[in-house]
């Protein structure tokens, strides 16, 4: 086998010395070639002794198949016999060079150096094994988190949407009320959210005004059915009891028909109440519209 590429430098396995080939990567190889002080291309034969390397660019624990030293992965070599370099010399201090695997490497399971295999010791599998079990816990982690922050931003999406419906809805809303005050009065407005023909509304007197003037303008039949359309409108029994003049009589004609006699007469309880039109107003009595 040859020996030493280094100059001055005759070494060789027949005598005990370790040799190694220049390593794969261009630029680690160019560091090699640089400071051995050789300007040359190494080939596949191409080695460097144990000699042109300090004892920290040997791994401390691990050795290779054939019993002899370990390099480091980034190991650059920085003891030769022979004159200044036509460059600085590297060492391994300052430059710490990240090896990317080849696949020559990964399927040979071959290092950068021939006689240092990458066959990790008994002692050290359990280690690298907790600590590859270590990497995939961590990574599922970081997975589910990517997740529920996929599902959080998914969500804070649909409530802007929502907020951006809501604030079109409230301005619709808004219109939809100004509209109706051209022609309804608060308390009208407010009657149109209660239930249909509730007893809870409370009738301003500008209301029952312009409920009385309807009344007249329409009949007793079309204001009814106003209210039947929900129109808000009070009712008539309603307008009987805040007429400020009230004149009480007996007879037997109706409220209706009293009412459209405009004399201001009421009838007592005792009087017919057919064809009013209002469930509220069968016990009603007549009033001047």
């Amino acid at each position: 086998m040859g020996g030493c590429s280094a100059p001055n430098c005759s070494n060789s396995t027949s005598i005990g010395k370790q040799l190694f080939r220049f390593p794969k990567d261009p630029v680690r190889k160019k560091k090699w070639v640089v400071n051995c002080r050789r300007d040359f291309e190494p080939t596949p034969h191409s080695r460097l002794c144990q000699d042109h390397f300090e004892q920290s660019q040997f791994e401390e624990i691990a050795k290779s198949p054939a019993g002899g030293k370990k390099l480091k992965p980034n190991a650059i070599p920085t003891l030769f016999n022979a004159g200044d370099p036509p460059y600085p010399a590297v060492t391994s201090p300052f430059i710490m060079l990240s090896l990317k695997p080849e696949q020559v490497e990964k399927e040979l399971n071959v290092g950068d150096h021939g006689y240092a295999r990458r066959t990790p010791l008994l002692g050290l599998e359990e280690d690298d094994r907790d600590r590859a079990v270590g990497g995939r816990q961590s990574c599922a982690q970081c997975h589910l988190l990517k997740k529920q922050l996929e599902k959080e931003m998914q969500n804070t999406a649909r409530l802007q949407k929502e907020a951006e419906e809501m604030r079109k809805r409230l301005y619709r809303l808004g219109q939809i009320e100004k509209g109706l005050q051209n022609f309804l009065y608060e308390d009208q407005i407010r009657a149109l959210s209660l239930i249909k023909r509730s007893r809870r509304a409370v009738w301003s007197p500008e209301t029952i005004l312009k409920a009385r003037k309807i009344r007249s303008a329409v009949g007793t039949k079309g204001y009814e059915y106003l209210r039947e359309l929900g129109y808000p409108l009070p009712s008539y029994r309603t307008l009987c009891n805040r007429l400020t003049t009230k004149i009480m009589v007996t007879t037997d004609m109706s409220c209706e028909e009293l009412a459209e006699l405009g004399l201001g007469l009421m009838a007592t309880c005792d009087s017919p109440t057919e064809g009013v039109g209002d469930n509220d107003e069968e016990d009603l009595i007549a009033a001047l519209s």
